[in-house]
Order: C-alpha cells, then sequence, then structure tokens
C-alpha cells in the first residue's frame, strides 16, 4: 500500500553531482522519518542518510558525509539524496525507506524499489 518511488539515478563520472528524488503519499511522508540505503554488487545493503520528521536531525554513513545531502520538501512529499563528487565506490542500487516516527532508528517499515547510480572512472 505504501509507495515509494525513486527517480535520479544514472550514469555520471566520477566527481559529478547527481540528485535522487522518492516521492510518496502526503499520509506517509508527514507521518515518517525518511532514509536511503545503497547495495553494490556483492555487498549487504548499507545505510547512507537520514532525516527525521521534522527534519530537524539527519544521519549519515562515514563513507558519505561531506559529499551527500539528504533534504525533505513537504510539499512536494518528496525526500532527496543530493549526491556531490561521486566515487566509483558509490556505484549502487540506491533504495528509499520510510520509518513510522518522529525519529530515524533504523526501523525500516516499507521500501522503494531502488534506482541505479553507476558512477564510471
Amino acid at each position: 500500500q505504501v509507495q515509494l518511488v525513486e527517480s535520479g539515478g544514472g550514469l555520471v563520472q566520477a566527481g559529478a553531482s547527481l540528485r535522487l528524488s522518492c516521492a510518496t503519499s502526503v499520509d506517509t511522508f508527514s507521518a515518517s522519518a525518511m532514509g536511503w540505503f545503497r547495495q553494490a554488487p556483492g555487498k549487504e545493503r548499507e545505510f547512507v542518510a537520514a532525516i527525521s520528521r521534522s527534519a530537524d536531525s539527519t544521519y549519515y554513513a562515514d563513507s558519505v558525509k561531506g559529499r551527500f545531502t539528504i533534504f525533505r520538501d513537504s510539499a512536494r512529499n518528496t525526500v532527496y539524496l543530493r549526491m556531490n563528487n561521486l566515487k566509483p565506490e558509490d556505484t549502487a542500487i540506491y533504495y528509499c525507506a520510510n520509518e513510522y516516527g518522529a525519529s530515524w532508528t533504523g526501523k525500516v517499515d516499507s521500501w522503494g524499489q531502488g534506482t541505479q547510480v553507476t558512477v564510471s572512472s
């Protein structure tokens, strides 16, 4: 029932920037903290970034801190992941997730379908 629709992935060169979007319903968006995960070939899914319901707190994996920014737009019921200075090791399928509640704890309630990000050297 919960829909999380990702977009914005693509093929870019190292050093480029990309913005991922995750659109959902007003009910889901207004009730949830939101997060991004990624999974590279042969690896486990890993946490990337998250933002609290009111956007007063954000969290980042060490590997992306300083390069990626998560933010949300209540007018569009959309959470974004701005990725700057992309590296080949950022290549992965990126998944959006929601967690009902004000705070992000990592207990994911729903997942999006994923969007592919490929960074060439």
